[in-house]
């Protein structure tokens, strides 16, 4: 899958926040030998909804293939393919780092501070940080957290949604007007 029209497509689907519904999802991922960039799942501001960002490296064809082959899920609510430039992409980072002299923890703060990093926790051995961003400003101060000796390092993955009034409900596939005639109409 590595041709010169591969980019980073950014998927949010609603789906019924039940059991298996994200293993049915993965494996139709899986099944046509797609790799899964990035995966975050949370409940909706309905307990009966859940919403998944699902980033993957694809070309246009495969990544409408993608899209159909989600929408005739049973499970699936709605399937937005989010532009990149009007849309707003974001993960959280920890970073558990070595911090074992006073002038260590101090020059880490300094860099948390400029990358607007949260101090979550602090041991006499130990700073944990904790940062909302892009890849890029995440990347950079791992990379710069680096030269301390990271401990241990955990990604919750991208989540996203569209910029200024566009939802995930507009225009969306709603499938008690579908063809599958499945009654659903959670939007």
């Amino acid at each position: 899958m590595n041709n010169a029209n591969t980019m980073r497509h950014t998927l949010s689907v609603l789906v019924e926040n039940t059991a298996g519904v994200l293993s049915q999802v993965s494996r139709l991922f899986s099944r046509k030998g797609y790799n899964i960039e990035s995966l975050a799942v949370g409940t909706t501001d309905d307990p009966e909804v859940s919403r998944i960002t699902i980033e993957v490296m694809c070309d246009d064809q495969q990544i409408e293939q993608i899209i159909n082959q989600l929408r005739k899920q049973y499970s699936v609510y709605s399937v937005r393919l989010l532009p990149p430039d009007s849309s707003i992409r974001r993960e959280l980072v920890l970073i558990k780092v070595k911090a074992e002299s006073r002038e260590v923890r101090n020059e880490v703060i300094q860099i948390a501070n400029i990358f607007r990093a949260s101090i979550i926790d602090v041991s006499t051995t130990t700073l944990t940080l904790a940062i909302i961003g892009e890849e890029s400003k995440d990347d950079a101060l791992e990379k710069l957290l680096d030269e301390f000796g990271i401990l241990e390092l955990v990604r919750t993955g991208m989540v996203a949604l569209e910029r200024g009034k566009a939802t995930i409900s507009d225009n969306a596939d709603n499938k008690e007007t579908d063809e599958f005639g499945l009654g659903k109409n959670v939007l």
